[in-house]
């Protein structure tokens, strides 16, 4: 059985509900899935669920950097950018075909965060803390220089300027990649399962009362160890669990708007300053589009719905048209936007963009081990945390050995590209094999799921032969099957990210996409229009920017 396979969902669901475990990870984002990869990578029996889609909240709305976090080091976390670092450099040897290197350009500015010397200086230390090879050093540009690389830039400010490295990602296909791994190795997951309730036996938690939210069935999940892997809602689940104590969570809002690559045609990813509150955004071009931001605000809203305001529109738009005078972006050049919650350790008195990006563990009188905190770049250390934890507790209550974290050493899925040097190499050789496909489309495959895109060519060649949406249908085909994908908004937002990236595209496909799930799941009317209306209204909602 296809562990991830929609089509065994009902087999999968059975085998959660009938068998004890070692783990239960609650939370399907990029956290859980690490946790997931690295407890079943040491023989722990790992089971995962997830209340919605994986990596639904935060996981797909960062600003897909793997990054060492520059920010930090003004702010003295050495640690973080130490690790972070690493943490990169691990994650493009095993993901290459998702995560690889970005070139950022660093303009000093008149009255910036960062002077000529402060810049050199930090990103001297921040190359050597993060282990950045030679060839990817920083190096220092004049303001004539700086203007050449990027010559839309406020020339009355500019100063000077830096180049230095960054990894480009894509995190929801880093989740979903993660969590395929984690199943190669055994681990069970299933999306859109919700923990009720948490169960206990003489007061210690062994597992959760679970909803599957697809057919409205209950089941109980039985398990010796809990991890609250779940984001935004960690502090939910530590509070129906009576720990919500001391530390909270302080969540806050971050933004990205996406315009069309010819209103705002940088030459490479540019990380400027925000004058007005000391801040810096990112501009990072990806294909026809570029992508701006993110903002940093206090958030109290719904967790499930939190979509971009006009202020947050107009506070990136504000400073774009600064940095870059000539462009003058509007909101009618917003293509679409997202918004993610940053689930960071609440600390009095500190603004949002002062709160530490450190991860933290919390472990209750029950045996719930919680984490929270921390960032994309770091989940895999996240993971080894939390899992050293409960393999500890199941050593003393058990006699277990001590297995080692290897997740430093494990491919991802996809990451094999076939002996190629690098994802543009593995680029050119599809589309010299699948010559008879559009090479815009064979490359954008490779570049999501590296080489898992060959099955999704060889289906569109065979199963469709000379149909419309060839590969569009393989595509769907595939992520069904491999990749638990249950609906249209699985499949265009968090499966391809084409709601972000390709949303003037998507009047023409959201339908074919959406019709062919639903009869290929065999999923009845009713459950296949509320799908399609929740699509519709995310669909909308990106470009809609309340005041």
């Amino acid at each position: 059985m296809e562990s991830m396979n929609s089509l065994e969902r009902g087999k999968l669901i059975e085998t959660l509900s009938s068998e004890e475990f070692d783990i239960l990870v609650v939370g399907g984002g990029i956290t859980g899935a690490g946790i997931a990869l690295d407890a079943a990578s040491r023989g722990l029996k790992v089971a995962l669920i997830e209340k919605g889609d994986f990596a639904e909240g935060t996981s797909s709305r960062s600003t897909k950097l793997i990054h060492g976090g520059l920010r930090y080091l003004k702010q003295l976390e050495f640690g973080i950018v130490r690790e972070t670092g690493h943490e990169r450099t691990i994650l493009f040897q095993n993901a290459p075909h998702i995560v690889y290197p970005e070139k950022m350009l660093l303009p000093i500015i008149k009255g910036g965060s960062l002077g000529k010397y402060s810049t050199s200086f930090g990103l001297y230390v921040y190359d050597r803390l993060a282990g950045v090879e030679k060839k990817e050093r920083r190096f220092m540009l004049n303001k004539s220089k700086t203007l050449a690389h990027e010559p839309l830039l406020r020339e009355e400010i500019l100063l000077g300027g830096g180049i230095y490295i960054e990894y480009r990602s894509d995190d929801a296909r880093l989740t979903i990649e993660v969590l395929k791994t984690a199943l190669s190795k055994g681990a069970l997951a299933v999306n859109y399962t919700q923990a009720t309730q948490l169960i206990y036996k003489e007061g210690i938690v062994c597992g959760a009362q679970v909803e599957d939210l697809r057919t409205g069935k209950n089941f109980q999940l039985k398990a010796k160890k809990v991890i609250n892997a779940a984001g935004p809602w960690v502090d939910d689940l530590r509070k129906s669990d009576n720990s919500l104590k001391g530390k909270r969570l302080h969540l806050t809002k971050g933004v990205h708007i996406v315009v069309p690559k010819e209103r705002l045609p940088i030459r490479q990813a540019v990380y400027f300053d925000v004058p007005t509150d000391g801040r810096m955004v990112f501009a990072i071009p990806r294909q026809d589009i570029v992508y701006i931001g993110t903002t940093d605000t206090n958030y109290k809203g719904s967790l499930e719905q939190c979509f971009a305001d006009k202020s947050d529109v107009d506070y990136i738009l504000k400073a774009a048209n600064y940095i870059f005078p000539s462009i003058q972006l509007t909101t009618d050049d917003v293509k679409s936007s997202w918004s993610g919650l940053r689930p960071l350790i609440h600390e009095d008195g500190k603004s949002p963009s002062d709160l530490s990006r450190k991860d933290e563990l919390f472990i209750s009188e029950s045996g719930l081990i919680s984490i929270a905190g921390g960032k994309l770049t770091g989940f895999r250390k996240m993971a080894e945390r939390a899992v050293d934890v409960a393999l500890k507790q199941l050593m003393r209550e058990e006699g277990r050995s001590y297995v080692s974290c290897s997740t430093d050493t494990i491919v991802l899925s996809g990451g094999d590209i076939s002996g190629e040097k690098s994802i543009g190499d593995f680029e050119e050789k599809l589309v010299n094999t699948y010559s008879y496909f559009d090479d815009k489309i064979v490359k954008s495959l490779a570049r999501k799921y590296g080489s898992n895109s060959v099955a999704i060519l060889n289906n569109a060649a065979t199963k469709y032969s000379n149909q419309p949406n060839a590969l569009l249908l393989a595509e769907i085909d595939y992520s069904i099957q491999y990749e638990m994908c249950q609906t249209v908004s699985d499949f265009i937002v968090r499966r391809t990210g084409r709601l972000y990236f390709e949303r003037p595209e998507l009047e023409n496909i959201y339908q074919i996409v959406h019709e062919h799930i639903q009869k290929s799941l065999g999923i009845h009317s009713s459950l296949g229009e509320k799908d399609l209306s929740n699509f519709i209204s995310e669909y909308q909602s990106v470009i809609s920017f309340k005041a």
